[in-house]
């Protein structure tokens, strides 16, 4: 299985909407708060190719995009498809 990386920030609805997404579906993922370190969001950017915007969810190295791209995922029944 693909590890799973987060990228959030603080009073995220989308982060705690992953979050719980994640969690309904039992899959472990890390959690970089942007706000925690600094430099963390210019990273946060450059690997999502440019996207400002929290969260930011990838598969390995694989960029899924946010909340909604996530769920999108689930609701099509691909989620565990790509993390295989």
């Amino acid at each position: 299985m693909k590890n799973i990386t987060m990228y959030s920030g603080p009073m995220c609805n989308f982060c705690e909407a992953a979050k719980r997404l994640f969690s309904r579906n039992n899959l472990k993922y890390q959690e970089i708060d942007i706000s925690s370190k600094e430099g963390l969001r210019d990273e946060m950017i450059k690997k999502a190719n440019g996207k400002r915007t929290i969260p930011q969810i990838f598969f390995d190295d694989h960029h899924v995009g946010g909340y909604v791209e996530l769920r999108d995922l689930e609701k099509k029944e691909k989620l565990f498809e790509l993390l295989k």
